[in-house]
């Protein structure tokens, strides 16, 4: 296995995780949790 094969590998992988990560991000039954999240900056404390 030389460095190019190598680094094909570790891109393919890296693409993997981020298309992994997105898909995880956009999926609808984390949107009510995310926006909740996405409100915390704004909520009151008294």
């Amino acid at each position: 296995m030389d460095i190019t094969t190598m680094r094909i590998v570790v891109t393919l992988i890296s693409l993997a995780c981020f298309l992994g990560i997105w898909y995880w991000a956009y999926m609808a039954r984390n949107r009510a949790r995310f926006d909740e999240a996405a409100q915390l900056p704004f909520a009151n404390d008294d």
